[in-house]
């Protein structure tokens, strides 16, 4: 067998696996989680459900637990806009383990400060 027709095979092979996989993992989630977009809150039925996608909630395709906990049914525009948001975020320096969600206001960033200054006073 040439090196081509190997690495061929090799594609081809990873490829049916990949959809297999996703196959397999999409109609978990959907008989786990209910048919509707867990962003814009479209609700689909079995004649939409082809527009209806699953989402890894942390980019790894490969991470599939069974209880759904990595899932969310997304529709493909919603899932369009969580990837092309991923995307900008790792391309704007991000880490790629992201949790998400980010806070960036502190209420009590400002406390220390005003502690030291009222034991001085007293």
């Amino acid at each position: 067998m040439t090196e081509g027709k190997k690495l061929d095979q090799i594609v081809a092979h990873a490829v049916k696996a990949r959809r297999e996989r996703e196959q397999d993992y999409r109609a978990q989630s959907l008989k786990i989680h209910p048919w509707v977009c867990g962003r814009c809150g479209r609700e689909f039925t079995q004649t939409n459900l082809q527009e209806l996608t699953v989402h890894h909630r942390d980019h790894n395709h490969d991470n599939n637990p069974a209880d759904g906990s990595n899932w969310e049914n997304l529709c493909v525009y919603c899932h369009d806009n969580e990837h092309s948001r991923h995307v900008d975020h790792l391309s704007g320096g991000g880490a790629e383990e992201s949790s998400g969600e980010s806070t960036t206001h502190n209420p009590l960033a400002g406390l220390k400060a005003l502690m030291e200054k009222g034991s001085k006073k007293g």
